[in-house]
């Protein structure tokens, strides 16, 4: 049994698809080690378990809207595909999306997932109510403003098995999407914050090499005062939809060239109704603060050669900030660099130490669901509340019912599991 990227194989056989959320607690209270797992779209270790994996997508929490607070409740398993979709059909919104809707909410939550958007916090900040099962098997919801919240959003599954979330939600709304290519790397860099606050979700493409950014996508909300137009800084806009991998069909790409659809439809970057691909990749993300954006974008294009031969393509997104513990954009605004790898794990391993020293003197946050090497020592001088964290989780789960040999190792500070 193996994630989606086939890249982790994981620890035990025991896989258990509770129906109920006395099931899950069942299944909590009975297991000596347990993890959930969401859409298995991480590509580490964060999920993984010797004991007792736990699948929430069968889980029988319907999506409830409550129009008058403006919020949805709805499974942890479920999918922003399935979530948006019901949403649309009663008028209301999220206010971003990842760029792959088949993510489970509460996996992308957990691991601290974002979309783009300079005005855009990470998926967290939508978050107005956790449930989770405890080590103990009780239900507990905590709810924003209460002393753990800001710990349990973006949890890792270290807390407990949340099975369900209750998030803020907005008026429906339609969006445009244009791509632009070849816009001038000299140019992209000193007119950054215009570039990337050109539209309401903004994403460059590129390997970092060459003299220009291979493409910007722009997601412009219909109604919106009009940006900047890339043409006029030497971009070149695109006439038939473009996927961000050369030679590559569009198909599974949402529409571009400027016509209008619904948030859904546009703001992630695959439409819903393909199926993600067989996973031939391996994932890494490292957010650093917005103000270092251009120093960073200059530091991994000296380097861009050491990493060629391994890189399908990065792509550079900018966050707002949120107040979770251990969101990568807690506290700061922040520009994220994703990096979509081939799936060569050794070549990857051999490949992050020269990004990570490129982006170290930028204070660069992991992405908590994607692959890195950096050690506790390092999270913690860029993560102020991972001790807060780590306390919090001994707290509520004195006996590492949740733990693993990940969570030991980056983020709890303690010995490895016997």
């Amino acid at each position: 049994m193996h994630n989606w990227a086939a890249n982790v194989e994981y620890s035990t056989t025991d896989l258990r698809r509770p129906t109920t959320v006395d099931e899950v607690s069942d299944v909590v209270t009975s297991s000596r080690r347990v993890k959930a797992l969401g859409s298995r779209h991480s590509f580490n270790r964060v999920a993984d378990t010797d004991g007792t994996l736990v699948s929430l997508d069968r889980l029988d929490v319907p999506i409830e809207l409550d129009a008058e607070a403006g919020t949805v409740r709805v499974g942890a398993g479920t999918t922003h595909a399935v979530l948006a979709a019901e949403l649309q059909r009663h008028g209301r919104a999220l206010p971003n999306l990842a760029s792959l809707p088949h993510i489970s909410v509460a996996g992308a939550v957990q691991t601290g997932t974002h979309g783009s958007g300079v005005g855009n916090p990470a998926l967290s900040a939508s978050v107005a109510a956790v449930e989770i099962v405890r080590a103990d098997g009780s239900l507990e919801v905590v709810r924003r403003g209460d002393d753990a919240f800001e710990a349990s959003v973006v949890g890792l599954g270290a807390l407990g098995v949340v099975t369900a979330l209750v998030l803020d939600t907005v008026p429906t709304f339609d969006v445009v999407q244009t791509v632009h290519s070849a816009l001038p790397w000299r140019t992209a860099l000193d007119r950054f914050d215009d570039v990337v606050g050109n539209a309401y979700s903004v994403s460059l493409f590129t390997r970092y090499t060459g003299d220009s950014v291979d493409q910007v996508w722009s997601k412009s909300r219909v109604g919106d005062p009009v940006g900047l137009d890339l043409a006029d800084l030497g971009a070149v806009p695109a006439e038939v939809a473009v996927h961000m991998l050369p030679d590559t069909a569009a198909d599974a790409v949402t529409p571009q060239l400027g016509v209008p659809g619904p948030w859904l439809d546009r703001l992630p970057h695959f439409r819903a109704d393909f199926t993600p691909s067989a996973g031939e990749e391996i994932q890494s993300e490292y957010l650093v603060p917005a103000e270092h954006a251009v120093a960073a974008v200059e530091a991994l294009r000296a380097i861009g050669h050491r990493f060629a031969d391994v890189l399908f393509v990065s792509e550079i997104r900018t966050i707002a900030a949120d107040d979770a513990w251990l969101s990568p954009s807690g506290g700061r605004a922040s520009v994220a660099f994703h990096f979509t790898w081939r799936r060569l794990a050794d070549e990857v391993l051999a490949v992050l130490p020269f990004v990570e020293e490129a982006l170290a003197p930028f204070d660069a946050r992991p992405h908590w669901g994607k692959v890195a090497t950096l050690d506790r020592a390092t999270l913690r001088e860029r993560y102020p509340r991972l001790d807060d964290f780590a306390a919090h989780a001994r707290a509520v789960d004195p006996d590492g019912r949740f733990r693993n040999e990940h969570l030991s190792r980056t983020v709890l500070e303690e010995a490895p599991l016997d």
